[in-house]
């Protein structure tokens, strides 16, 4: 029996040091997950972790040229590590939630931030300000056995070679193993699944023509440019 349309190639991520790709299945972000962050955005406190989904083809893999997005007066920029997950779980307890770890690598979770904000007034779902084309840039997957738990570490991000970003790992309100546990509370999380792990304070627009490195020790930089909508 054969597809009714040509299948598309599998968004898939360049692992370090490796021939092989890392096939992307879902990708699960984490909202307000640093104190600054929390507010700038609105927030206070510790609260409950909450979690949005872009879909894998919103992936940009390895960066390069993003386009400006349509329908938006308000294109902004979150630093972030992305977690990929090398197998199947559920209900997974923190304290083991480190084996279900491939790898890391520096993701930039874009956002039509003034789409994103009508959603919000409207008690409407987020998707057309955070689920869009070339939604999701990720740079070089970076094994775990070769940068481990990855639980604390500098994160920075230049706009046009100025620091706008810059913080620790270590500040995330909610640490890795206890976002994996809380998803798989609701998910049953697969290989190939992703997650975005919340970014720092320091948010902004950018614009056509800017350029952005994005960077975590360990895992090296990420580098974009905005180039003119499609």
């Amino acid at each position: 029996m054969a597809y009714a349309i040509s299948l598309w190639t599998p968004p898939a991520l360049v692992i370090a040091d490796s021939k092989d790709l890392f096939p992307v299945r879902r990708i699960f972000c984490v909202g307000r997950n640093y104190v600054e962050h929390q507010k700038e955005m609105g927030g206070d406190g510790r609260e409950q972790p909450f979690f949005f989904i872009k879909s894998a083809h919103s992936l940009v893999a390895g960066g390069g040229d993003v386009h400006y997005p349509p329908k938006t007066a308000n294109y902004h920029y979150e630093t972030e590590m992305v977690v990929a997950i090398s197998r199947q779980g559920r209900r997974i307890a923190a304290k083991d939630a480190n084996s279900y770890i491939f790898g890391c690598a520096v993701g930039l979770d874009m956002t039509r931030r003034d789409l994103q904000q009508i959603g919000k007034d409207k008690g409407r779902p987020w998707d057309f300000g955070k689920d869009f084309d070339q939604a999701a840039p990720c740079g070089t997957l970076v094994p775990a056995a070769k940068v481990g738990s990855m639980a604390k570490g500098a994160l920075w991000l230049k706009v046009n070679g100025k620091v706008r970003q810059s913080a620790d790992l270590a500040d995330m309100i909610w640490s890795v193993p206890e976002q994996i546990e809380y998803l798989s509370q609701y998910y049953t999380l697969e290989p190939g699944d992703l997650i975005y792990s919340g970014t720092p304070a320091g948010v902004g627009p950018v614009q056509p023509g800017d350029e952005l490195v994005a960077g975590i020790d360990g895992l090296g930089e990420l580098k974009v440019r905005i180039v003119a909508p499609l």
